[in-house]
């Protein structure tokens, strides 16, 4: 059989292989048209041989350039998960309820930074931050508070942090715990992911090695007590949000996955037990169709470098699930009412490009927390997307464009080129290496910082315009109503901490802490001793205080 021949018989296997799938897949209910009426098919895909087309591949079947599942959002759309959280629990919490009942799917919490760096809201360093950035936890009892009436067992919950996000994922399961959730039936997403703290973030606690031994034993509790809990979620959203290009952000953040994934092979863990609770965080960035490429080429990346490099047989240990943020560093303090529309094209892009779940920044979000009726704003925006535009019709409707497969190539190769650099600054030629000495010569740093420069000397130019900033100026704004939190809420903070460490029994606290810092001496799992501290409600500013005096602390390294 002649080349030509031979794709041709390769397009139809792979057409009946997918159509077999999507035939045997659940699908939502309801008319696949266009507005006019005109009926659309599932997938669009070449009829005859195409030589790019072995790259692309079919919707839910591997390199899963397409999507992970052959029905797209058919079968089941994307999680609506808005990120929030600010002031006391009490207050976060209502925020959830309005959320939820205006039609989000899932719940995403912000941390104060307090809270981010591990500190009590009684800290002298916590001075004026309390519930500023995000909500205040210090303790089990103000996790119960801010899921009350919110049954952990039936929503998944994403908690962005990092340094102290194990503590706060055992407060998390104690709070569930005390809803009566049997543990084993939690789901929902940690972030956890340290390197891209010592990269771009700078929220640790300590130095890398201690972080990647608590990562390690969270990732062993998780596959053995959790299964459908993700305990990693790989983030490039801070990455790009610190000043770095798309293809920095792709590399830099899988590289750090496959960094998560040495950890777990390092530990004995299975690779197709393990990989499937990773999951990524992406920034969904203003350039819609580089966006729209880059998640694509995410997938295609990671299913290969699982299956070649890491030895995943299984489709969900190849998969790439992923988070989208709308890019919080593209909004401005300059006509905000313009970010509305920022944010629409953005969450547009991330859905063209497959994301699983998503949320959307707020008009205000540049100047403040956001505003009830900002946060209403963002949530509808991606309703309006859902339910109005018909784009969860088809399976990536872009796919086979030669602009977006040339970018989607394009992308990949930029990639994999960062991923033999950071390789061979290893002294063993693995990613974790790599990344160690990476983040020790601040090459990341410096990577970054590059390229945040070379945009603004753009900007200032006039090469890049940005609407309301250094072009079309004129405005008949007026002044933005923020939402601002009051001293009082730290007051009140400082006070019902002061109250409860009263109450408690300190020998049960001070024993568990002295179990906790014991196990840290050991090789044994420290979930299980940490848990025991978290129901015993010491506090997250005592849990790593603890480790802090067996650890130390780490400061980065001066450069010039």
């Amino acid at each position: 059989m002649d080349p030509k021949h031979a794709r041709d018989a390769d397009t139809e296997a792979g057409r009946a292989r997918w159509q077999a799938r999507y035939d045997a897949a659940f699908k939502r209910a309801g008319e696949f048209r266009t507005l006019s009426g005109l009926e659309v098919d599932p997938v669009y895909g070449p009829t005859s041989s195409d030589p790019r087309f072995a790259r692309i591949g079919w919707p839910g079947e591997f390199p899963f350039t397409r999507g992970l599942h052959p029905t797209g959002y058919r079968g089941r759309p994307w999680t609506i998960r808005q990120f929030a959280g600010f002031g006391n629990a009490q207050q976060t919490n209502e925020r959830y309820k309005m959320i939820l009942g205006a039609g989000g799917g899932g719940l995403s919490v912000a941390f104060d930074m307090p809270t981010l760096m591990g500190r009590d809201s009684d800290d002298s360093h916590s001075l004026g931050e309390v519930g500023h950035c995000g909500v205040a936890i210090d303790s089990a009892l103000d996790m119960d508070q801010l899921f009350d009436g919110i049954p952990l067992g039936d929503v998944t919950t994403s908690m962005t942090i990092s340094g102290p996000a194990v503590p706060i994922f055992c407060m998390y399961v104690v709070a569930a715990e005390r809803q009566g959730v049997p543990t084993g039936k939690l789901n929902g997403t940690l972030q956890t992911d340290i390197f891209k703290e010592y990269i771009a973030q700078k929220e640790w606690l300590f130095s890398p090695e201690p972080h990647l031994r608590l990562i390690g034993d969270l990732m062993e509790f998780c596959a053995a007590e959790i299964p459908a809990y993700k305990p990693l979620s790989v983030s490039g959203y801070h990455i790009r949000e610190a000043g770095s290009t798309a293809a920095q952000e792709l590399a830099f953040t899988l590289a750090d996955g496959f960094g998560y994934v040495e950890l777990g092979l390092s530990r004995g863990l299975d690779v197709d037990a393990f990989a499937p609770g990773l999951s990524f965080f992406f920034d969904a960035h203003i350039d819609f169709f580089e966006e729209i490429a880059k998640f694509r080429a995410a997938r295609r990346i990671w299913a290969r470098w699982m299956r070649d490099v890491y030895g995943a047989r299984t489709e969900k240990a190849q998969w790439l699930r992923f988070h989208t943020q709308t890019a919080g560093v593209s909004l401005t303090a300059q006509q905000p009412d313009n970010n509305i529309v920022r944010t629409a094209v953005e969450a547009l892009a991330a859905v063209l490009g497959g994301t699983n779940s998503l949320h959307t920044n707020a008009l205000d979000e540049v100047l403040a927390l956001p505003s009830q009726k900002a946060a209403e704003i963002a949530l509808r925006t991606q309703q309006v997307i859902m339910e109005e535009t018909e784009v969860v019709n088809v399976v990536d409707p872009l796919g086979g464009s030669w602009y977006v497969e040339e970018l989607t190539d394009r992308l990949e190769a930029e990639a994999e080129a960062i991923f033999t650099k950071i390789r061979d600054m290893g002294s063993d030629g693995t990613m974790t290496s790599g990344i160690l000495r990476g983040i020790e010569d601040g090459w990341f740093m410096s990577e970054i910082a590059e390229a945040a420069f070379d945009y603004q000397r753009k900007l200032e130019k006039g090469d890049k315009r940005i609407v309301g900033v250094n072009c079309h100026t004129a405005s008949v704004e007026e002044p933005l109503e923020i939402l601002r939190i009051s001293h009082e809420v730290e007051v009140e903070q400082r006070r019902v901490l002061a109250e409860r460490r009263g109450a408690r029994d300190q020998a049960a606290v001070d024993a568990a802490l002295a179990a906790l810092t014991a196990a840290s001496r050991t090789s044994d799992n420290m979930i299980p001793p940490m848990l025991d501290a978290a129901r015993a409600e010491a506090t997250l500013g005592e849990i790593c205080d603890a480790l802090r005096a067996e650890w130390g602390t780490y400061s980065e390294p001066a450069r010039f």
